[in-house]
């Protein structure tokens, strides 16, 4: 879990709020000095993100993406042709954007070397986790800054005391500006909220069930926390997250707190080498748990760590999640 964290904890807890977004106003001219042509292409383009700002003169054009759900959210708004390079998939894309994908070469099996992403002749990276911009690997944004290279950080990574599905939709309706498809991005954000609508109406009249995150862990538990979106999509479909006072998006939990707190579904997040078969019996099998009602009734869920993330996937995962926390209660 170390692209997570400690990195993105750390983000989460020590970086200011960063969502607002602007363009510029003082009639900065673009390439051909045509200021008219700028503004009704919505360039100049400023944004706050994670604590960097920066002012875009028009879309990047040589894009590299690092961890899965951001490569997504490039893929969903269309920008395909921007990507020359890509690293770190949790799992599987999604069918919808395999062909896309696949014209996208990727630079590294997990984080690449600086040297990799210089090798790109990229002018913007794109990284889901604030570990994608780890400074002691050489790929901080400031470094990438001093070789002329934009970035943006998935903004899950450097919020706090947000509501997530909020910061999601800002998420997409920034990223879609940078890139100059604000249309694009508009239309998914409006498809997002009748989705995440829908889901609730189904569930309107139901009691929400507790829920203990499995992402991994042995001496303790890897779970989700109330700050990151991961809680708010157990909310959405028809939840209670046991550790929600846990103040970060992901955390430690002791196995004493799981007993204590008695979940009645446990949601075990699908990726990486170890499989959800392997999770589920470290669970069933430690007799610590045995009179935790989710393991003594074996109630498990299961979801893609990638639909559990900032990330496009969100509002169709709130649904699946609701499907399995309420079975038969939430068909159409």
């Amino acid at each position: 879990m170390s692209r997570r964290t400690p990195a993105l904890i750390a983000a989460a807890v020590l970086l200011p709020l960063a969502l607002t977004a602007c363009s510029s106003s003082d009639g900065a001219t673009t390439a051909t000095g045509d200021k008219a042509a700028a503004k009704s292409d919505g360039f100049p383009y400023t944004v706050k993100n994670c604590g960097v700002t920066t002012t875009f003169e028009a879309p990047p054009k040589r894009v590299v993406t690092m961890n899965q759900h951001v490569t997504e959210i490039m893929l969903e708004l269309g920008l395909k042709k921007s990507l020359v390079g890509t690293a770190y998939l949790d799992d599987q894309v999604l069918p919808k954007y395999a062909k896309d994908y696949a014209s996208v070469p990727v630079i590294a099996k997990e984080y690449p070397s600086y040297e990799q992403v210089l090798a790109t002749n990229p002018d913007f990276v794109y990284g889901g986790y604030g570990s994608a911009f780890t400074a002691g690997d050489g790929r901080s944004r400031e470094a990438l800054k001093k070789s002329g290279i934009e970035s943006r950080l998935n903004t899950e990574s450097c919020t706090e005391g947000d509501q997530p599905m909020d910061t999601l939709y800002e998420e997409i309706r920034e990223v879609g500006r940078t890139f100059g498809v604000p249309d694009r991005a508009e239309a998914w954000i409006k498809r997002a909220k009748a989705d995440n609508a829908a889901t609730a109406k189904k569930l309107a009249d139901l009691e929400p069930v507790s829920v203990f995150v499995y992402d991994s862990g042995d001496k303790t538990a890897f779970t989700a926390g109330g700050e990151g979106i991961g809680n708010e999509l157990i909310e959405r479909a028809g939840g209670t997250n046991v550790f929600a006072d846990l103040d970060k998006p992901f955390g430690d939990a002791s196995w004493e707190n799981v007993v204590a707190r008695k979940p009645e579904v446990v949601v075990i997040y699908d990726y990486g080498a170890t499989t959800v078969e392997q999770k589920k019996k470290r669970l069933l099998t430690d007799p610590a748990l045995a009179d935790v009602p989710a393991i003594k009734n074996k109630r498990f869920a299961v979801m893609p760590l990638s639909d559990a993330v900032l990330g496009v996937r969100v509002p169709a995962a709130v649904d699946k999640l609701a499907a399995q926390l309420h079975p038969g209660a939430t068909t159409p």
